[in-house]
């Protein structure tokens, strides 16, 4: 128990630190924009696919459980504002931070951890050049970039795919039109934000977990896919715990 709960704070005090060293690269930020570019398009052009496809289904899938359900006590036009409140505040971040974590943040970990292992890393420190502002700078940018537009591209899609569902699953039967008035008649501009600033928050934590853990790895080959399963894992319990406490906050 003593060496979890230390092993806990050193891996904290460790990405705190190392996302304080990154930020404080900051003003060379102009001599690295090629580069938050490029990580902020592979980012998110690599994963939009695979979110399209979840958040679609996703959507479907809980129109379609929420239709059956009130079919029964005769709400369906409630149906548009259950998955738009849903999608929005909850299952589209959610769903998109853990598209990322398991998608892009073990990328990022496996290649910063090669370089680790291959002493690439400690060739940057040689030649003067900070870790921090050539490899995780460019990286924690490119995140804080893209990471709204693929959350809200995630939300917009499920919100689709419960109107395809709800358009032509018999028992449910209700339009598009029913479907977005409902969902546009109780939504707010401020369940959007709440759900766009999880995202955010959610792909900044996914990506400074992901260059930490990379940049810890010691040892050998080997070490490189422990650190990969670490960083994914490590992720998903930060993405869930976090999802509470900023519920909790934005409420």
């Amino acid at each position: 128990m003593k060496h979890i709960v230390h092993d806990t704070c050193d891996g904290i005090g460790s990405g705190v630190l190392l996302a304080y060293r990154s930020f404080a690269s900051l003003p060379s930020a102009p001599r690295i924009i090629k580069r938050v570019v490029e990580q902020a398009y592979l980012g998110s052009y690599t994963s939009l696919p695979i979110v399209a496809i979840l958040s679609f289904f996703i959507g479907a899938v809980l129109a379609l459980q929420t239709g059956i359900t009130m079919a029964d006590i005769s709400m369906q036009q409630m149906i548009g504002t259950v998955v738009g409140e849903s999608m929005t505040r909850e299952l589209g971040p959610v769903m998109v931070a853990i598209i990322l974590a398991g998608r892009v943040g073990s990328a990022i970990t496996a290649e910063l951890a090669s370089m680790k292992v291959y002493q690439e890393v400690d060739a940057l420190v040689t030649m003067n050049i900070p870790p921090e502002r050539f490899l995780v700078l460019p990286r924690l940018l490119g995140v804080l970039i893209f990471m709204p537009l693929l959350t809200l591209v995630g939300i917009v899609i499920g919100w689709v795919g419960g109107a395809v569902v709800c358009n032509y699953v018999q028992i449910i039967d209700v339009g598009p039109e029913l479907y977005f008035r409902s969902l546009r008649q109780y939504l707010s501009v401020a369940d959007l934000t709440h759900g766009l600033i999880k995202g955010e928050i959610f792909g900044f934590i996914i990506i400074l977990t992901a260059c930490n853990t990379g940049l810890r790895t010691v040892g050998g080959p080997r070490e490189i896919g422990a650190s990969v399963t670490r960083s994914v894992v490590l992720s998903l319990i930060l993405i869930l715990v976090l999802d509470y406490f900023i519920t909790k906050v934005l409420a």
